[in-house]
């Protein structure tokens, strides 16, 4: 099991950017959270049993319309996380 933590900054809050991720993980083996944070940033912390899929999902986010959204994304390996099933909006 990989798992990442990646902050997002730039346009990130109240442009639909955590519902969007959570569109995009639909199409991807992967579970996680995404949230914002009071500072302005989103976080994201997803993991996966397959290290491709992982980086293929997080090339997606990219890819994707919020790609020009995101001025800085500060990417780090985390432990796995316990208990936690799907991909869920944090609020």
């Amino acid at each position: 099991m990989i798992a990442k933590q990646v902050l997002y900054s730039g346009r990130v809050q109240g442009v639909g950017f955590r519902y969007s991720t959570k569109q995009i993980a639909s199409g991807y083996e992967v579970t996680g959270t995404v949230k914002n944070l009071p500072d302005g940033r989103v976080q994201l912390q997803v993991m996966s049993y397959d290290a491709d899929e992982l980086e293929a999902f997080l090339a997606a986010i990219d890819e994707s319309n919020l790609g020009s959204l995101i001025k800085e994304r500060e990417v780090t390996t985390i432990p796995a996380m316990t208990g936690l099933r799907g991909f869920v909006i944090e609020r």
